[in-house]
């Protein structure tokens, strides 16, 4: 529960501090006069966004503090996931500098604003004329039937399989639309690879065949060159080899005369070896040279199917053809394992459904059994609340499709009259009979729910008289387990609270400042007396007010 709420250079209010109690608590005033500026203020503590235009003196800092007493409502494992010092009297600090920046904190810790939200659907639940339209929406329709029906934790469950599920489905869904666009790329691309595969290609290995072809096309001529210098270099009289011979037998006489008669014939002597040599390679080239067509033809045909394969890939080597022969059998593996992907995919949702289904039964069955209990402590609540003869009919009805909340649509039904049609609860439903519907439903989700707190803001729209009575004695019996603040225009309404706020205007040197003042037994009475007759109190309206409060 709140325990306190400090107030400093927002909207009207300079600098507020007040604290609250448990119980029933009533908060009055005019129109204008700064009640919508208070849950404002209780709004920013509990995230919501805000701007400059909130700060009353743009050259200082707004800071709004509220103490929360949490000791009752279990939070220790929220603060612990959170990474946040758990206190029983918890303190939630909002700041908004004068640059327009805005800071948070949960007991002096640094938080973000979501997680200032999470926190706050544990603390407060504030209920405006908004929400009550809201009444109509079928989400929250369900909301209200789960937590009659302690569906909570297997709608938990059933929302982690539901994320899981939508995950694989958008994978699988990837999967396929991949497989079926690469459906004609496969097939070009396992044509492409078999080529490939079948010119078994090698590296370094086109450079041997032009040179081989090269040699095989040009035989004739080779042999011609070969032999003539076989000639040359041994013709028995003018060979090459002979006068070499000659030299070196020249020279071998003056060798031993000096020194540089002897390198030069030494360098003679391995000019022949070597020369020797060569004529021996001359020989075995020669011999070994072959006018063979077919392995010409051969060899030219496997240049050809590399020169068109480098063509069509358009690269200038083996090698490369080489690269895209790997890189290709790595796309088509892929493609290949697509399959396997997609099978164990299906395989994974199949599993899946198996257990949504399961646990959308089990919420369908919670909700059967809650909905004639919802029904009838409604009907219950609401005759004395001036609507005898209202009904409702909430019927299931079945889907395919897995929402966040279960494989079920809702058909809410309402007629607050005998002989009239069951209609949509929003079409057929005045904003009385809205308000106190709303009313019976706050006053059965308290005692399902664990929300310390609960404030009604003008939850009496299209009501008076004895129903107003009557909705007030509802949010004072609610706050026999829960805090409950009321805004309220009725007399009959404020009549009924433990204590009372009164928010008011008042001008401090040409400044306008709104406050909140806690009302004492006297003022109450007048408090309400105005509210009876006007500023212009009557005995009668001291009277009644009095008759109220007793």
């Amino acid at each position: 529960m709140i325990t306190s709420l400090s107030i400093k250079n927002y909207a009207l209010i300079e600098k507020l501090t007040i604290d609250f109690s448990r119980g029933f608590s009533i908060i009055t005033g005019e129109t204008g006069a700064g009640k919508s500026i208070i849950l404002g203020a209780i709004g920013l503590v509990l995230g919501k966004r805000a701007d400059l235009t909130s700060l009353k003196n743009k050259e200082e800092k707004c800071v709004i503090e509220a103490h929360f007493e949490i000791s009752k409502y279990n939070l220790k494992e929220f603060f612990e996931a959170n990474d946040l010092d758990y206190e029983e009297d918890t303190i939630i600090r909002r700041e908004i500098l004068p640059s327009g920046k805005s800071r948070a904190f949960i007991n002096d810790s640094p938080v973000n604003l979501q997680e200032l939200q999470d926190l706050s659907l544990f603390l407060i639940d504030i209920h405006s004329q908004q929400q009550t339209q809201e009444l109509s929406d079928e989400g929250v329709q369900f909301k209200i039937i789960d937590a009659i029906a302690n569906n909570f934790y297997t709608i938990n469950s059933y929302q982690k399989v539901l994320k899981s599920y939508k995950a694989d489905k958008s994978k699988l869904n990837a999967l396929l639309k991949k497989q079926s666009d690469s459906g004609k790329e496969q097939e070009y691309n396992t044509y492409l690879l078999n080529e490939l595969v079948s010119a078994k290609l090698k590296s370094g290995e086109q450079e041997e065949l032009e040179a081989d072809y090269e040699k095989l096309n040009n035989v004739e001529i080779i042999k011609e060159a070969l032999d003539k210098s076989l000639v040359i270099a041994n013709e028995e009289q003018f060979g090459v080899f002979h006068n070499l011979n000659e030299i070196k037998t020249s020279l071998q006489k003056i060798a031993p005369f000096s020194p540089e008669y002897h390198a030069i014939f030494e360098r003679i002597t391995s000019l022949a070896i070597e020369f020797d040599d060569v004529s021996r390679e001359l020989q075995n080239s020669s011999e070994k040279l072959l006018n063979d067509p077919a392995q010409l033809e051969l060899v030219s045909q496997k240049l050809q199917l590399i020169y068109n394969l480098q063509k069509k890939h358009q690269v200038t080597s083996v090698d490369e053809l080489i690269e895209i022969q790997a890189t290709l059998g790595n796309t088509l593996l892929e493609l290949d394992n697509i399959e396997e992907e997609i099978a164990a995919l299906s395989k994974s949702i199949d599993q899946k459904v198996i257990e949504l289904d399961a646990f959308s039964a089990t919420i369908h069955q919670n909700r059967t059994t809650a909905i004639p209990i919802l029904s009838q402590k409604l009907i219950s609540i609401l005759e004395t609340l001036g609507m005898p003869n209202v009904r409702f009919n909430m019927e299931l009805l079945p889907s395919e499709t897995y929402f966040q909340n279960g494989k079920e649509e809702l058909q809410f039904l309402f007629s607050a009259n005998k002989g009239t049609d069951f209609g949509l609860l929003k079409k057929v439903a005045s904003g009385g009979e809205m308000s106190r519907i709303m009313l019976a439903v706050k006053a059965i989700l308290a005692k399902y729910s664990k929300l310390p707190t609960l404030i009604f803001d003008e939850i009496d729209t299209g009501v008076s008289g004895e129903i107003a009575i009557r909705m007030g004695e509802i949010m004072k019996e609610m706050s026999a387990t829960m805090q409950i603040f009321a805004i309220t225009h009725l007399p009959q309404i404020a009549a009924k609270g433990d204590s009372h706020f009164k928010v008011f205007k008042s001008t401090v040197d040409n400044d306008t400042q709104s406050e909140l003042k806690l009302l004492s037994q006297d003022e109450r009475v007048i408090e309400i007396a105005q509210m009876l007759s006007g500023a212009v109190v009557s005995d009668s309206a001291l009277n009644h007010a009095k008759a109220l409060l007793n």
